[in-house]
C-alpha cells in the first residue's frame, strides 16, 4: 500500500530532521555545513523549492546578526567596550558581594548590545586581575559574570540569533512581528532575578581558583614549546643540567632530538651540541628568557620566523586562546601552516590538564587551547580581528582608534533609535549602521568582515528553511496536535513552562538557534490548536533556548571559564538547575502577561 503524498513528506522530513539532529549533537561537522546539508536535502526530495530554500539568506534575522557582527567588532576596536570593562573593574570595589552586583548587572547591560562571548572574553582577564589584587577566590565571580552576559542577550531582540528566528517565524504567520524591545521586560526582570540569586547563593560557589591558579592561567605556567641550540652559541658542549639549574623547576624536558632523530639516551649531564633541538614545557618567565637567549632559538622561530631587518625590531609575543568554534580546531600547527597565512609563528602551546604530541607542529588544536605567537604588530592586527581567536592579554598589535569612539556610540544611539520607532525595517538600520561604522573608519572594511563569523550567518540562513519545511510537510501541526492532546486541558502559564522546559533540555546538545528553528513552529502551531496568541509560546521556547544553564556545555562563555574558574560539572549543575527553574518560572509569567494579558501573580 502506497503513502500518500502527504504522509511521504512527513517521513522524508523525519528522516532529514533525525540525521540533521545528529549532527548538531555529534558535532561531526561544523553546525554551518549541517545546516547546508538539511538544506540541500529538503531541496533534492523537493520538500522545498529553490527559493525556499535560499530565503534564509535575505532573511531578516541573518541580516541583523551580520550587522551586529561588524557593529560589535567597531566598539571593540574604538576601545568602548575595554573601556566599560575597566570602569566595571573600578566600580566593583574590594567585596565578592559588591563586585557581583556591580558586575552582573553591568555586563548584561553590555551583552545586549555585543557579542555576549566577546563580552565573556573581555572581562575574563580583568575579573581575573580584579580578584588577584583584592585576594578574593575568582571563582565566585567568573560563574555569575558569565551568566550575566548570556543572560544580558534577553534585553533586545538583537542579542541572540533565537530571537530573531522566533520573531520571523511569527511574521510568517501573519502575526505581529516583535519590536526590539519587547522581551526587554522578561529581560530585565531575569537580570535583577539572577543577580539577586547569585548574591544570596555564592556560598555555593567554589573556592578553588585563588591567586595562584589565577597567575598560572594568565601566565601559562605550562605549555609546549621547541628549542634549537645555536651553532656555536654559548650553550654549546654544556651540559644540559646547566641549562635546568638556569631556568629553574618550572621548566621540563619533554624530548631531545638530535640530528633529526629522537634520543633517549640523552639526560642532564648530556653536552648540548649545536642544532639539537629540545621538547620542553615551561612558565612564562622562561619563554622570555629563552627567547631572549642568544645561544638558544625558539625552534619555530628560527624556522619560518625569516623577517626583514626592518620589521625584526618590532617582533613580539602574544597569546591567544582559540574560540569555541573555531575553524582551526581538530587541524594540527603543521596543517595550519601560519607563518604564511597569518605572517605570524606558533612558538608554544598550553592546555590544561590534557595530553598533546610529542611535537609542538603536530599538536591538533582544541577550544580554549592558550597559544604563544610571533610577529610583528602590523600582522597581530589581522589575526586579532579574527573570530578564530580570542586575545586575553593586552595587544599591541593595532592602535585603538579610541578618538572615533564618541562617533561610533552616536551610530549605535541612532541605529536602534531608527530600529525601534520604524523609520527604516530593523534589517536596514542595522545594515545601514553596520555600513557607517565602515564609512567613518571605525572599523575597516577588512576587520568588518572578519568580524562577522560566517558559521552563525550560514548556519541560521541554513535553519530557517528547516521551519519552512515543517510547517509546509504538516510536521508541526502533526507534533503539535500529540503535544496538545495531552496539555490540551492545563492552564496556559503550565502550557508555557512545558515548552520553555523543552527548549532548555534541547539547548544543552544544539545550539540557541538550531533549537528555536525546531521546536519554534511547533510551538506555534499549538497556540493556534488551543486558540491561544502564538507570540507567548514562540518567545518561551527561544529563551529556554537562550537561558538555561543546566550544564557548562550549553554556553560557549561558559567553556571559556571553566579553565581558570576551576569548575566542574556538578558546580554548573548545583547553581544552574535552580536558576533555570526560576528563570523559566519567570519566562512563563512575564510572557503570559505580556501577551495574554494574565494577571500580575504567577498562578492568579
Amino acid at each position: 500500500m502506497l503513502l500518500n503524498p502527504a504522509l511521504w513528506s512527513q517521513l522524508l522530513f523525519g528522516l532529514i530532521l533525525i540525521g540533521g539532529l545528529y549532527l548538531f549533537i555529534t558535532e561531526k561537522l561544523r553546525i554551518d555545513v549541517t545546516a547546508l546539508l538539511i538544506l540541500c536535502a529538503l531541496v533534492l526530495t523537493g520538500l522545498l523549492n529553490g527559493d525556499q530554500a535560499l530565503s534564509g539568506f535575505s532573511s531578516e534575522p541573518a541580516i541583523i546578526v551580520a550587522a551586529v557582527f561588524v557593529i560589535s567588532g567597531a566598539l571593540g576596536t574604538t576601545g568602548i567596550s575595554e573601556r566599560i570593562g575597566r570602569w566595571i573593574e573600578r566600580a566593583s570595589g574590594n567585596s565578592e558581594s559588591r563586585t557581583i552586583a556591580v558586575v552582573m548587572p553591568l555586563v548584561a547591560l553590555l551583552a545586549a548590545f555585543t557579542h555576549h562571548v566577546m563580552v565573556t572574553a573581555m572581562m575574563l582577564p580583568l575579573l581575573l586581575r580584579h580578584a588577584r589584587n583584592r585576594h578574593l577566590p575568582a571563582s565566585r565571580l567568573l560563574m555569575p559574570m558569565s551568566l550575566a552576559a548570556s543572560i544580558g542577550t534577553t534585553l533586545t531582540l538583537f542579542s541572540a540569533p533565537a530571537f530573531l528566528l522566533a520573531n520571523d517565524m511569527l511574521q510568517r504567520t501573519g502575526e505581529p512581528g516583535l519590536g526590539i524591545f519587547s522581551i526587554t521586560p522578561i529581560g530585565i526582570a531575569l537580570v535583577l532575578m539572577s543577580t539577586a540569586y547569585m548574591l544570596l547563593t555564592r556560598w555555593l560557589l567554589p573556592k578553588r581558583s585563588g591567586q595562584q591558579i589565577d597567575d598560572a592561567y594568565l601566565r601559562l605556567d605550562r605549555y609546549r614549546t621547541e628549542l634549537a641550540v645555536v651553532r656555536e652559541g654559548h650553550w654549546c658542549t654544556r651540559p644540559f643540567s646547566d641549562l635546568e639549574k638556569a631556568l629553574g623547576q618550572r621548566f621540563r624536558l619533554v624530548g631531545w632530538l638530535r640530528d633529526g632523530k629522537r634520543r633517549d639516551d640523552l639526560g642532564s649531564n648530556s653536552p648540548l651540541l649545536g642544532g639539537d633541538i629540545l621538547l620542553v614545557e615551561a612558565a612564562a618567565d622562561e619563554l622570555l628568557s629563552l627567547h631572549d637567549d642568544p645561544g638558544l632559538d625558539l625552534n619555530a622561530i628560527a624556522r619560518f620566523g625569516g623577517l626583514a631587518d626592518s620589521e625584526a625590531g618590532h617582533a613580539q609575543l602574544v597569546q591567544a586562546v582559540v574560540a569555541p568554534g573555531s575553524e582551526f580546531i581538530g587541524h594540527s600547527i603543521r596543517e595550519l601552516d601560519f607563518a604564511r597565512r597569518f605572517h605570524t609563528v606558533i612558538a608554544g602551546l598550553w592546555r590544561r590538564g590534557e595530553q598533546m604530541a610529542e611535537r609542538l607542529s603536530d599538536a591538533r588544536l582544541r577550544e580554549g587551547d592558550l597559544l604563544v605567537l610571533w610577529g610583528t604588530p602590523s600582522h597581530f592586527a589581522d589575526l586579532a580581528t579574527h573570530h578564530g581567536f580570542l586575545l586575553l592579554v593586552p595587544f599591541a598589535g593595532e592602535a585603538k582608534r579610541r578618538l572615533r569612539a564618541p562617533l561610533a556610540l552616536i551610530i549605535l544611539g541612532a541605529t536602534i533609535l531608527a530600529a525601534v520607532t520604524e523609520w527604516l525595517p530593523p534589517q536596514l538600520a542595522f545594515l545601514f549602521g553596520a555600513l557607517a561604522m565602515v564609512v567613518t573608519r571605525c572599523i575597516d572594511v577588512e576587520q568588518a568582515y572578519r568580524s562577522i563569523d560566517a558559521r552563525i550567518f550560514v548556519m541560521i540562513a541554513g535553519v530557517i528553511p528547516l521551519g519552512i519545511a515543517m510547517e509546509q510537510t504538516g510536521t508541526a501541526a502533526l507534533l503539535a496536535g500529540g503535544l496538545t492532546h495531552v496539555i490540551a486541558h492545563w492552564p496556559p502559564l503550565a502550557i508555557l513552562l512545558v515548552v520553555f522546559t523543552l527548549a532548555a533540555l534541547l539547548t544543552q546538545v544544539m545550539s540557541d538557534a538550531a533549537t528555536t528553528a525546531l521546536l519554534g513552529p511547533i510551538s506555534i502551531a499549538m497556540a493556534q490548536a488551543l486558540g491561544l496568541p502564538p507570540a507567548p509560546f514562540v518567545v518561551c521556547t527561544a529563551l529556554g533556548a537562550v537561558v538555561a544553564f543546566l550544564t557548562p556545555i550549553g554556553h560557549h562563555g561558559n567553556l571559556l571559564i571553566l579553565g581558570p574558574g576551576q569548575y566542574r560539572f556538578s558546580d554548573f549543575m548545583r547553581i544552574g538547575l535552580p536558576l533555570t527553574v526560576l528563570t523559566g518560572l519567570i519566562s512563563a509569567w512575564m510572557s503570559r502577561w505580556l501577551w495574554m494579558h494574565g494577571p500580575l501573580l504567577p498562578f492568579g
